[in-house]
């Protein structure tokens, strides 16, 4: 009997591939106190791996007070400029070139898509390293980021693969909620800060520690790396 098709794999970046959560929560903390806007690191942490606006527009939730447009453009280009500067401190979780190696080498075609800006990412993308010619699908290449489908959507039609038979592997809950909106199985990782039953209720089929423990337990997502049947 014919094997049914190898899914594809999409990855979100920060937190699922390289540690860099927590230098985005300092860099908006620091971007925030630019306007003179106070806020814990706990609440900063939950809305990492939004948009950006959508981040700003929760912050503004959250404080209530309303920001002008050259405030919240001033925020975010602050997060940009303090979250470059904590570059040299991110490193590349555990597994992450080993993961992307075997699933090249299965034959299982894989893409990026990051709520982020392409320069940061490209820099980041460093730290695994990836080829070339890798598809990364940033937040300025569709018209919603996370949690709305529209990363994953791209990323996939980038690979031409059919979303539905798509793995999204992310290590917060704007993910796994994307992944659910675009159709395709989510992955959880808790590398991003985020427990195991917040990214289940997500919608996560299965979670894992990292992108090691992802790797030893490929198998559970449909992938066989030795090729066996």
């Amino acid at each position: 009997m014919k094997s049914g098709p190898k899914p594809a794999f999409l990855f979100d970046l920060d937190g699922t591939l390289v540690d860099s959560v927590y230098q985005h929560v300092l860099a908006w903390q620091e971007a925030l106190e630019g306007i003179g806007v106070k806020l814990p690191n706990w609440f900063i942490h939950r809305r990492v791996g939004m948009s950006g606006g959508l981040v700003v527009s929760s912050f503004q939730q959250e404080t209530g007070r309303i920001l002008s447009k050259q405030e919240i453009a001033k925020v975010q280009e602050l997060h940009g400029k303090c979250f470059l500067k904590r570059l040299n401190e991110v490193k590349a979780l555990p597994g992450s070139c080993e993961l992307l190696h075997t699933l090249t080498k299965a034959g299982v075609s894989w893409a990026i898509a990051t709520s982020g800006n392409r320069g940061p990412a490209e820099k980041l993308l460093k730290l695994i390293p990836v080829e070339q010619d890798t598809i990364l699908i940033t937040h300025a290449e569709v018209q919603h980021a996370k949690p709305d489908p529209d990363l994953f959507l791209a990323a996939a039609d980038k690979l031409s693969a059919n979303i539905e038979n798509c793995v999204v592997v992310g290590d917060s809950i704007w993910d796994l909620l994307a992944a659910q909106r675009a159709r395709a199985l989510g992955v959880g990782l808790l590398s991003g800060g985020y427990g195991e039953d917040e990214l289940t209720r997500a919608g996560a089929y299965r979670v894992y520690r990292d992108p090691a423990d992802l790797l030893a337990h490929l198998y559970e997502t449909g992938v066989r790396p030795n090729h066996s049947e």
